[in-house]
C-alpha cells in the first residue's frame, strides 16, 4: 500500500491538473497504516504537493491538504524543519485558512521537538508570519498561532528571540489590527509570563504587561472585563501573584471595587473582579485576603441579595470557591447571621431559580459542606450542621426534591450534596430518620444513564466507608450498602424465568 502512494506520488508531480490521481492518492493514504509510511518516509516526495496548493483550484486545494495532514504525520519534525522550511513559510501567507491550519500544526510539531525548534528560531521570517497569523480573522488559525509562540517560549533562546529582536515590533504592530486581536496577544502573554518568573520578566521589559494592567484599571467597562480574566490567569501562578501585589494592582482592583456602587455600569466589571478575588483568596489565605480587602466580602454578600441572576451566580460561585476549604469556612462563619441570611438565599434559589443556577447553588452547597473524616471535630460538624439547616425549613427534602426532577445535572447536582456530608454523623441521622431516604438511596432503577449511575455510587461509597454508618443505619442496612458497593455503579439485577409447560 506504501509503494502504490509513493507511485501516485511520483505521477501527481509529472502533471499539471492531476484531481483524478490526487483522489485515488487520497484514499490509499487514509487506508496505509502510518507506521509504513513512517518506514518509507524517505521516499516520500511531498513539495509537488505544496506546490499545488498554490494553484487557484479550491478541489485540488482540499485534497492536497488532506492528503499532506496524513503524510506529514509520518515526516520527522526535523526534516520538516530543514527540508520544508520555504513551503511551511509560504502556507502561512496562504489565502485559504485551512492550508495556515495544517501548517501551523506542523510548526507546533517543530517546535515541541528540542532539536527541531532550533531551525525556527533561526528563521526570523517564518516566525514573522506566525505573529501575522495572530491578526487573521480565523479564530482557530490565531489560536493555533499563539500556540505554537507559547511553546517557542518555553526556551531561553525562544525567549530571546521573540523579546530581544524585531519580532517584539511585529507584534506590537499586529496588536493595532482591532481590539479583538490585540486581546489575542494579550492572552500570548499571559500564557508566556504565567511559565516563571524570568518569562515574566521579559513580559514586562516588552512593556506589554504593563499595558494589559493599564487597560485593566482604566475608565473602558468592557476592556476590564475582559483583561480582568487574564489578570486572573497571571494570579493563579505564585509569581504571578508575587508581581501583582508589588505593583500595587490587587489594591487597585480593590479600589474599584469599593466605587462600583456609584457606577452603573459596574455590572459588565464586577463580576470579574470580585472572582478574581475569589480565585485569590482560594491561592493564598482566604483570612489574610478577606481580611486585608474586607470590600470583597462585602461584595460578595451585596451580590447574593441582587435581583440579577447573573450577580447571584457569581456570588454563590465565589462561596463555593471561598468554603471549599477549611480556613474559608471559618472566615464565612465569622460573619454570623449575614452568612445564615445568605445560605437561607442559597437554598431559595436551589428551589426556585433557573437550572443552570439551581446546579451552581447546589455545587456551591456542596463544596460548604464537605468534611473530609480528619476535619470532622465538634465544632466544624457543629457547624455544617447548621449550615445545612439554614437552607431551608426542611433542607433534606429539598435536595431529595430537586433529586427527583427529571433532568439528570440536576438529580446529579443533588446527589452530590448527599454525598458531600454522607460521612457526617448528624446528616446521617437525618437521613436514617427521613422515611423512604434508605431506600432511595438502595434504589437503582432511578437512575438512568451513566453520570446519574456514578452519581449515585458515589453516595453509595461515602456511606459505606464511614466509620459511623453502621451504627446509625444499622448492620443490615449497612451489608445492603456493602454489597451496592461491591456490584459497582452498573449492576443490573438478574430477572428470574420461570419455564412454562408447552413452551419450545
Amino acid at each position: 500500500m506504501a509503494a502504490q502512494a509513493i507511485s501516485l506520488l511520483r505521477e501527481v508531480a509529472r502533471l499539471e491538473a492531476p484531481l483524478e490521481e490526487l483522489r485515488a492518492l487520497q484514499s490509499v493514504v487514509q487506508a496505509v497504516p502510518l507506521h509504513e509510511l513512517r518506514e518509507q518516509a524517505a521516499e516520500l516526495r511531498l513539495r509537488p504537493l505544496f506546490s499545488l496548493l498554490n494553484q487557484n483550484n479550491r478541489e485540488q486545494t482540499a485534497l492536497c491538504v488532506s492528503i499532506l495532514e496524513r503524510l506529514l504525520q509520518a515526516v520527522e519534525p526535523i526534516h520538516l524543519a530543514r527540508n520544508l522550511r520555504l513551503d511551511l513559510q509560504r502556507g502561512l501567507t496562504h489565502p485559504d485558512d485551512s492550508v495556515k491550519t495544517l501548517t501551523l500544526s506542523q510548526i507546533g510539531r517543530i517546535v515541541e521537538d528540542s532539536e527541531a525548534v532550533t531551525e525556527v528560531l533561526s528563521n526570523a521570517e517564518l516566525l514573522k508570519q506566525v505573529v501575522c497569523c495572530i491578526g487573521g480573522e480565523n479564530l482557530s488559525v490565531a489560536k493555533a498561532a499563539i500556540k505554537s509562540l507559547s511553546r517557542i517560549s518555553l526556551t531561553q533562546a525562544g525567549l530571546e528571540a521573540l523579546f530581544e529582536s524585531n519580532l517584539l515590533d511585529d507584534l506590537k504592530n499586529v496588536m493595532k489590527t482591532n481590539d479583538v486581536v490585540r486581546y489575542r496577544v494579550y492572552e500570548l502573554i499571559i500564557d508566556i509570563s504565567s511559565v516563571s518568573s524570568e518569562s515574566l520578566n521579559y513580559c514586562t521589559t516588552s512593556g506589554l504587561v504593563t499595558q494589559l494592567l493599564r487597560e485593566l484599571t482604566g475608565e473602558d467597562v468592557l476592556v476590564r472585563a475582559t483583561c480582568i480574566e487574564m489578570v486572573t490567569s497571571l494570579a493563579y501562578t505564585h509569581h504571578g501573584r508575587q508581581y501583582l501585589a508589588q505593583e500595587g494592582v490587587i489594591d487597585q482592583i480593590s479600589n474599584i471595587i469599593v466605587g462600583a456602587d456609584s457606577d452603573p455600569f459596574s455590572g459588565f466589571y464586577l463580576p470579574g473582579f470580585v472572582k478574581f478575588f475569589g480565585n485569590l483568596a482560594v491561592m493564598d489565605s482566604p483570612q489574610q485576603i478577606c481580611e486585608r480587602y474586607p470590600v470583597f466580602l462585602e461584595k460578595v454578600f451585596a451580590m447574593a441579595d441582587s435581583q440579577d441572576p447573573t450577580m447571584i451566580g457569581v456570588a454563590v460561585d465565589t462561596v463555593g470557591i471561598l468554603g471549599s476549604s477549611i480556613e474559608g469556612k471559618q472566615v464565612l462563619q465569622k460573619t454570623g447571621t449575614r452568612f445564615e441570611r445568605l445560605l437561607t438565599r442559597i437554598g431559595y434559589q436551589a428551589k426556585n431559580a433557573s437550572t443552570e443556577l439551581k446546579i451552581r447553588c447546589l455545587d456551591a452547597v456542596s463544596s460548604l459542606l464537605y468534611l473530609s473524616p480528619e476535619q470532622q471535630t465538634d465544632d466544624f460538624l457543629g457547624m455544617t450542621e447548621s449550615w445545612f439547616s439554614s437552607l431551608s425549613r426542611d433542607s433534606l427534602e429539598l435536595f431529595r426534591g430537586i433529586s427527583n426532577q427529571p433532568f439528570p445535572e440536576l438529580h446529579c447536582a443533588a446527589l452530590k450534596v448527599f454525598t458531600a456530608i454522607a460521612n457526617q454523623p448528624w446528616a446521617q441521622k437525618l437521613m436514617f430518620n427521613s422515611p423512604g431516604f434508605v431506600e432511595f438511596v438502595m434504589d437503582r432503577s432511578v437512575e438512568h444513564d451513566k453520570t446519574s449511575k456514578d452519581a449515585k455510587y458515589e453516595l453509595v461509597k461515602a456511606l459505606a466507608n464511614s466509620k459511623t454508618v453502621a451504627e446509625i443505619f444499622g448492620n443490615s442496612n449497612y451489608l445492603r450498602l456493602r454489597t451496592y458497593l461491591s456490584e459497582g455503579p452498573y449492576y443490573v439485577k438478574p430477572v428470574a424465568t420461570t419455564a412454562v409447560e408447552g413452551a419450545d
